[in-house]
């Protein structure tokens, strides 16, 4: 593996373990009664992951230059590999998400005593609090992997957002692979990657975000147990790790097809 894949595939591991790890700040607010203080850092870290998603096109686009100067190069199986860093972050979130919640429930408390984000950091990063991080872990549990049945949860919305997830995940990688599929249109190709993410996160916001939004609300209100939510969480992001293993079969036909529509 080349130094420029590697760091591919530790970039798309983060930003998607990041992404999936949004869903413990948001519990946390919940948990401890400051939503919309939840949501704030819970915008913060989106922002933050879906600005470092834009530096995976260009690093990537560096692995199909090197395709197209030595023919024979594996670009497809790359690919892969770039999407399997992807599956990989999801569950590493998955495996971290109690210990997020933990400390995220303490952040939140933090930062409404700091005022900002700026004092927030300066008093909580230190030297001395990131030694103690280590007594904050969190693992899961078995318990909580027998609380997780699909009653009550919309079997629709869990399909929806494995198939969202599987199209944001591999957008970018079927553009490029498109543009190397057919080099003659490779900028429209490459380009229509934006078009993709944008279906996708429209499709979020429209069909997902509102369904979370009514149980947090009904969870707020003391309509809807605690317990619940968490199953949600659950369910979502095992759907999340869902999309990214889905986008593994979608990336060769999205190609071809980004490549048919160009031509």
């Amino acid at each position: 593996m080349t130094g420029e894949l590697l760091l591919v595939v530790l970039l798309t591991l983060v930003i998607h373990a990041v992404e999936t790890l949004a869903y413990a700040v948001r519990l946390a607010g919940i948990r401890t009664g400051k939503l919309a203080v939840a949501l704030s850092l819970t915008g913060i870290i989106l922002l933050v992951s879906r600005t470092s998603n834009l530096l995976q096109g260009p690093l990537t686009g560096g692995l199909i230059d090197s395709a197209v100067l030595q023919p024979g190069t594996p670009l497809e199986w790359q690919f892969h590999l770039i999407l399997a860093g992807a599956a990989a972050g999801t569950l590493l979130a998955i495996l971290l998400f109690p210990t997020m919640v933990f400390i995220s429930m303490r952040m939140v408390s933090r930062l409404e005593a700091a005022g900002s984000i700026p004092l927030l950091l300066r008093q909580s990063v230190s030297i001395d609090k990131l030694k103690r991080v280590k007594n904050n872990v969190r693992f899961p549990r078995w318990e909580m992997l027998k609380r997780l049945r699909v009653g009550g949860i919309p079997k629709r919305l869990l399909l929806l957002n494995t198939l969202v997830t599987g199209i944001y995940t591999v957008g970018v990688l079927s553009a490029l692979y498109a543009s190397y599929l057919v080099p003659e249109h490779s900028r429209a190709a490459s380009q229509s990657s934006g078009l993709i993410n944008g279906v996708a996160t429209i499709l979020l916001t429209v069909f997902i975000d509102p369904r979370v939004a009514l149980l947090t609300d009904k969870t707020m209100a003391g309509q809807t147990s605690l317990n619940e939510m968490n199953r949600m969480f659950g369910f979502l992001m095992l759907s999340r790790l869902a999309g990214t293993l889905l986008a593994h079969l979608f990336l060769a036909p999205g190609a071809q097809l980004i490549a048919w529509y160009v031509s």
